[in-house]
């Protein structure tokens, strides 16, 4: 069996294989005094490296290959980029290696050095059926270890959240009302329609929203004409709301100069939802907020957490209680927001907006009120919730459960056991022989 790449990063980046005996391929001594940093994009896998090749010391970058033709496989001789190179990591020698100027490659064959358990541990946690490759050994880990991955998972997770409220803080020239409006109308899209109502919040600034802010209507007309879900032809006799907003529309759309900036209804997904989830009830429950709030930013900023949740309890406006589309009646009443959505919300939105505000403000307070907002919230009820029960790891709050989220999504389906405290820790049940030189 070729053994991964990806194994011989994790080696290497914890520097898990016997170093009292390395040598290059040319038979001289060889000592890693820092393996470097792992690069995640083009060039060099590992860059600032410092090694000592006899009694030379260098400073450069490390490239690894599982074989050692892969350096002329992927024309490095050819890229000066790969210049500053100090050591070629290999696992099998196929082929001598020289730079451009013909003179050797420092290089070092890995294989004799790894501990052929650690080998086999890696293969075993890459072959469990489950998607969470640890499911057989995680009960054995301690609680520290999977605290750790944990709360570093949860970091990642709001992380990766506040460049989105960054982006968008950027593109709205630091207005926080706009960018709190445009992530609040991205998770009304709940991940199927995410997308479609960002293109939504930017397709009807803010600021015309909060100049109609006296009159629901006109904001529901707003926002179903730029979503491009108004229906061209005439409503039926029956619908007055219908033909209202198509009135309003008309004009706001005139006075805002709005026509030919909308989006088109084909941007819209309705398959396989249920009509409670259909995009038209969301953006009318997205309307009836709006309406209710002369703000949402400073809101945020200053009203309890219980507040919060009261004023995100929206039922959306009579019409569509009893429609999920324009002139079809829904046989059973529609619902409001509910608290599991509602939850989602201040997850998603409430909880970045405040973190971002805190860091980017040095106002720690924001972000404590962020964390207990996570703390007070119940775990999420959800698949991926669901798998990490049945292996006996229970989520106590809504902190916990963003962790277990961001642990499945980004570390186990990706395979990344070996950036993850729990999968280390189950690697390293090989014990490898470690010796670090001075």
């Amino acid at each position: 069996m070729v053994i991964q790449e990806a194994y011989m990063y994790y080696f290497w980046r914890l520097q898990h294989f016997m170093q009292h005996t390395l040598t290059t391929l040319a038979g001289e001594p060889l000592t890693i005094l820092h393996p470097g940093t792992r690069n995640e994009h083009a060039g060099p896998d590992f860059l600032y490296a410092h090694i000592k090749i006899g009694a030379l010391h260098w400073y450069g970058h490390v490239e690894l290959h599982t074989y050692a033709s892969a350096w002329y496989a992927h024309a490095h001789h050819h890229d000066p980029v790969y210049e500053s190179v100090v050591l070629h990591v290999i696992w099998y020698n196929d082929k001598p290696i020289t730079r451009s100027d013909q003179t050797h490659l420092p290089t070092l064959l890995l294989a004799p050095h790894v501990d052929p358990a650690l080998i086999k541990n890696c293969d075993q946690l890459m072959e469990q059926v489950s998607d969470i490759y640890c499911a057989q050994h995680i009960t054995t880990v301690p609680n520290v270890i999977r605290r750790h991955s944990l709360d570093t998972m949860l970091r990642q997770r709001f992380q990766r959240k506040h460049t989105k409220v960054y982006q968008l803080l950027a593109n709205n020239q630091g207005d926080w009302e706009a960018t709190t409006y445009q992530l609040l109308a991205y998770n009304f899209g709940f991940s199927i329609n995410s997308d479609a109502m960002l293109s939504l919040s930017m397709a009807i600034p803010y600021r015309i929203i909060r100049h109609q802010r006296d009159d629901l209507r006109k904001i529901e007309a707003l926002l179903f004409g730029q979503a491009g879900l108004l229906a061209t032809d005439p409503p039926a006799a029956s619908d007055a709301y219908h033909a209202e907003l198509l009135q309003h529309y008309a004009y706001l759309a005139h006075k805002y100069q709005l026509t030919n900036k909308g989006m088109d209804k084909v941007q819209w997904k309705f398959f396989r939802l249920r009509p409670a989830n259909f995009p038209t009830v969301r953006i009318a429950q997205l309307a009836q907020l709006l309406w209710q709030l002369p703000a949402l930013f400073s809101w945020l900023l200053d009203t309890s957490i219980a507040a919060i949740q009261q004023h995100l309890s929206v039922t959306q406006s009579a019409y569509w209680q009893h429609h999920y589309v324009f002139g079809k009646a829904s046989k059973q009443r529609l619902p409001g927001l509910g608290k599991s959505s509602i939850h989602t919300i201040f997850i998603n939105t409430v909880v970045p907006l405040l973190m971002a505000y805190g860091h980017t403000q040095h106002q720690p307070l924001y972000i404590e009120k962020a964390i207990a907002m996570l703390q007070a919230l119940p775990p999420e009820d959800n698949s991926i919730i669901r798998k990490w029960k049945a292996l006996d790891m229970h989520p106590k709050n809504a902190f916990d459960s963003q962790a277990f989220i961001e642990l499945y999504q980004h570390a186990c389906t990706q395979k990344q056991c070996r950036s993850c405290s729990i999968g280390n820790y189950i690697l390293q049940g090989a014990k490898t022989p470690r010796h670090t030189a001075a």
